[in-house]
């Protein structure tokens, strides 16, 4: 298994409960690196731009619309497997489904507004922490 990267970002909702430090720490104890992260508040063009992957599907404008709703914190990740061992940290998207232990499971009130964002493949994790860091921003 090679070490690869991956976005999280604690978002809006997890902010708005005040969990960032909490979340991290488990992210943290799985094993995963800290690269960069940082607080920021997404406009509605940046976080359409962001999840320009999902237009056109029933759940996007309410997405959109969350993701602009209030501060997120963007974290870049290292890890052997670490697009894989991330989602298995998160759990499911609805947290009714995550399996117990996880994130979504202990801390997220329901599929919208479930805490956390993960990568889904090394490639998009590449390409979605490029979409907040620079390299020069991952130490």
């Amino acid at each position: 298994m090679a070490v690869e990267r991956t976005l999280a970002i604690l978002k809006p909702d997890c902010v708005k409960k005040n969990l960032q430090g909490e979340v991290l720490a488990k992210i943290q104890k799985a094993g995963f690196r800290v690269l960069s992260m940082k607080q920021t508040r997404l406009t509605k063009e940046m976080a359409g731009g962001f999840y320009a992957v999902h237009k056109g599907r029933p759940f996007y404008d309410g997405l959109v619309e969350f993701m602009s709703s209030g501060p997120c914190l963007p974290i870049a990740l290292e890890k052997t497997n670490a697009v894989a061992d991330f989602r298995t940290l998160i759990g499911a998207t609805d947290p009714a489904q995550a399996s117990p232990g996880t994130i979504r499971k202990q801390f997220a009130d329901n599929k919208g507004e479930n805490i956390v964002h993960g990568s889904d493949s090394p490639e998009n994790g590449r390409i979605e922490i490029s979409f907040f860091f620079s390299e020069s921003e991952l130490i």
